[in-house]
């Protein structure tokens, strides 16, 4: 590569909304995007960074895109869900919400193991395998780059931060893939319906009665707009004051809080106010959010990352992705209840597993659109994402580096 040019801001969110218009224009011209439930930024995301990756080969420039924007849309979108939150589903939820934590730790003993087995049965060193598996997988970029250097000390592995990455980079692939075809599945299989009144909204809920005061205008956009960026700004206090006491947790996950905070007092204290939460208005500023971030961060894979990978990530990412999709379907989907929510949460589930938090809305949202409202998914998995995985990955990925 000659020379790299520097994609200002700006442009990046530019191609970000080019990019999420291609993914939704050819979900309305393919049937099989439709059928299978594929994100529409996914689509999108993904042809751009192939688009990309063939102009750097072919002109020798490579493409670094500025991001720093793209997590205001993270944000946005999470204070979304903490709003259209009801206590009631917290309360309902308490049951799924340890069954997730129990399935959780379950996946990454068993994506540790397969890593190792791959690690081994392609002449990598055994420990290398958490790069393999949970740490690239269930943990993500972030997980396997902070990792990578405890393991090549350990191992001696040089190229371990490039290993890691790869593979995290597959993973997030098949994670936007893989959840749209297991909810068709377990959908039709079962004959299952949504519980929930009305049509699924990008949040998973469905709207409350409709008048003049939950009509979008401009008005509502900036009702809407206030109260979520009072809990955004509410969000990055806690963020700082938990970071003070020493817990260390992603961004959306305070601002998500909030906005469960905030939505329900808002119900409680000014119940005839105009709405807020689970209208209109909120569902469409919560898609935009969601497929902007999205689209932003599958089009800007490195897919050179991939080029030096060889046979034992691809090997080993196939057999992750199929092990996931086995476990979610034969495992999770019976003891979450056979349901629909169980169906929703198990496209979910197989998203985060293998990519990402916002990858697994993403599937759970083109689910729900399709098929209805599935709300406590929307709050429950993120929860268990954000709280428990990282801790949980640390201790597994840990004790394996040490052994």
């Amino acid at each position: 590569m000659d020379q790299v040019f520097v994609v200002p801001e700006m442009i990046t969110a530019t191609l970000g909304f080019a990019v999420f218009l291609l993914g939704a224009r050819l979900t309305r011209k393919v049937a099989f995007l439709r059928e299978f439930n594929i994100p529409e930024p996914v689509t999108g995301g993904l042809i751009a960074a192939a688009m990309f990756a063939l102009f750097t080969v072919i002109s020798g420039v490579g493409l670094s895109f500025e991001t720093g924007g793209r997590d205001y849309f993270l944000v946005l979108f999470f204070a979304g869900i903490g709003l259209n939150a009801r206590l009631s589903d917290l309360l309902s939820g308490g049951k799924i919400l340890a069954l997730l934590l129990v399935l959780t730790l379950g996946t990454i003993i068993v994506q540790s193991v397969v890593g190792i087995a791959g690690a081994t049965m392609f002449g990598l060193p055994a420990q290398s395998g958490v790069l393999l598996g949970s740490a690239s997988l269930i943990g993500g970029h972030g997980t396997a780059i902070a990792w990578a250097p405890n393991v090549a000390a350990a191992t001696g592995l040089n190229s371990a931060a490039e290993l890691g990455v790869a593979m995290a980079t597959l993973g997030l692939i098949a994670a936007s893939l893989v959840g749209g075809p297991i909810a068709k599945f377990l959908v039709g299989r079962n004959k299952l319906t949504s519980t929930h009144e009305g049509d699924g909204d990008v949040v998973g809920v469905s709207f409350e009665e409709e008048n003049d005061a939950t009509e979008i205008s401009h008005v509502s956009l900036m009702r809407v707009m206030l109260s979520l960026h009072l809990a955004i700004i509410l969000g990055y206090a806690l963020h700082e004051v938990l970071e003070e006491i020493g817990l260390m947790l992603p961004l959306f996950v305070p601002c998500l809080i909030v906005g469960i905070i905030l939505g329900n007092l808002r119900l409680l204290l000014a119940p005839k106010a105009p709405p807020v939460a689970r209208t209109p208005t909120l569902a469409v500023i919560s898609e935009f959010a969601l497929g902007v971030f999205l689209a932003i961060s599958l089009m800007t894979l490195d897919f050179s990352t991939l080029s030096g990978a060889g046979l034992a990530i691809m090997a080993t990412v196939g057999a992750q992705t199929l092990i996931t999709v086995v476990l979610v379907i034969l495992v999770l989907f019976p003891i979450l209840g056979r349901n629909y929510d169980a169906a929703v949460l198990a496209s979910g589930f197989a998203g985060f597993s293998l990519g990402a938090t916002p990858t697994a809305i993403a599937n759970m949202t083109a689910v729900t659109k399709r098929y209805g409202p599935a709300p406590i998914a929307f709050v429950v998995l993120p929860l268990v994402s954000a709280f428990f995985v990282d801790i949980a990955n640390a201790i597994v990925i840990q004790s394996i580096v040490n052994f």
